[in-house]
C-alpha cells in the first residue's frame, strides 16, 4: 500500500509494520462497488474465498451489505480464523478476545439502527469518534469517523502476542461522522 492511495491524514499508516489484519485491510483500500446493477468481481470473489459454507447463497450482489464478509476475507489472509457467521457485522461481537480498550488493528463492531450493525478496524482516535478502516463504507472500503456512542464491542485474535505497534492512536478531528455505512 501506498501513501498516495489514502487520505492525506493517513498516510502514516503505509509505514506501519503490524497487525497483520490491518496490513491485509489496507491492501483493499480503495475497492468500490460495481456501478448500478453491475457486481464488482473482486468483492463478489471473496465470498467464496472467505470458505464459509452457504455465504455464496447469501451473498448474491455487492449491494448485499459486506462489511462483514470484508473483515472476514482480512481475517483469512491474514491467518486468522474465520467467523462461521461473518456476513452478519454484530457477530463479530463473538470473535476473537473482548478487548476494554481498542488499539491500532482490532476489531470494532458498531450498532446501526436497532439491529444491524457494522464492522470495521481501528486505525486511530479522536475526541468523539473512532477512525475505522471498513468496507460497504461509502460503498467502498475507506476510512470514516463513527461516533464512540455507537460502539458495541472491540475484539483482537492474538495466537502468541500482540504485535508491538498495536497501541492507542490519537488523530485529529477531521471529517463529518459517518451514520450509515452501507
Amino acid at each position: 500500500m501506498t501513501a498516495a492511495l489514502l487520505p492525506r491524514e493517513y498516510h502514516w499508516l503505509a509505514a506501519e509494520p503490524a497487525p497483520r489484519m490491518l496490513l491485509e485491510g489496507l491492501k483493499t483500500f480503495g475497492t468500490l462497488e460495481g456501478p448500478g446493477a453491475e457486481d464488482h468481481p473482486v468483492i463478489m470473489g471473496w465470498a467464496k474465498e472467505v470458505g464459509v459454507p452457504k455465504i455464496e447463497q447469501v451473498f448474491t450482489a455487492d449491494s448485499v451489505p459486506w462489511c462483514g464478509l470484508w473483515m472476514a476475507v482480512i481475517a483469512k489472509r491474514a491467518g486468522k480464523p474465520v467467523n462461521p457467521n461473518a456476513l452478519w457485522a454484530r457477530s463479530w461481537l463473538n470473535w476473537g478476545s473482548a478487548v476494554a480498550e481498542p488499539k491500532l488493528g482490532d476489531v470494532l463492531v458498531f450498532r446501526r439502527g436497532n439491529t444491524s450493525g457494522h464492522v470495521g478496524l481501528y486505525v486511530g482516535e479522536d475526541d468523539g469518534a473512532f477512525h475505522v478502516l471498513g468496507g460497504n463504507q461509502g460503498d467502498k472500503v475507506s476510512i470514516v469517523r463513527i461516533a464512540r456512542s455507537r460502539l458495541l464491542g472491540a475484539r483482537n485474535h492474538y495466537a502468541i502476542g500482540q504485535p508491538p505497534n498495536c497501541r492507542r492512536v490519537f488523530l485529529k478531528t477531521t471529517g463529518t461522522l459517518s451514520t450509515n455505512e452501507s
